[in-house]
């Protein structure tokens, strides 16, 4: 059965990934209707990666496959979303 997330549950790790993913999916939604980045949106991701990863890196690391991929496929999709066009 495949799920939509790699893991469910209270472990504060999981939750930190879970949360990362809806908030970056929330992103991509927007700027796939309409075709750029929003500027506030932007502002955010910026910001973000200003913050770094080290939570998501150490929550893969420490809870292995399969959240090490998805981690890895989410930052893959936030440095696409950083490159597309803003207005």
């Amino acid at each position: 059965m495949h799920r939509p997330f790699p893991g469910t549950g209270g472990d504060s790790r999981l939750q930190e990934v879970a949360l990362y993913s809806s908030w970056l999916g929330s992103i991509v939604e927007v700027a796939l209707l309409q075709g750029f980045l929003d500027p506030n949106h932007a502002e955010m991701l910026k910001t973000r990666r200003a913050e770094g990863n080290e939570v998501l890196f150490r929550a893969s690391g420490e809870l292995g496959e399969p959240v090490r991929s998805y981690v890895a496929r989410l930052i893959a999709i936030e440095h696409l979303l950083a490159e597309l066009p803003t207005r």
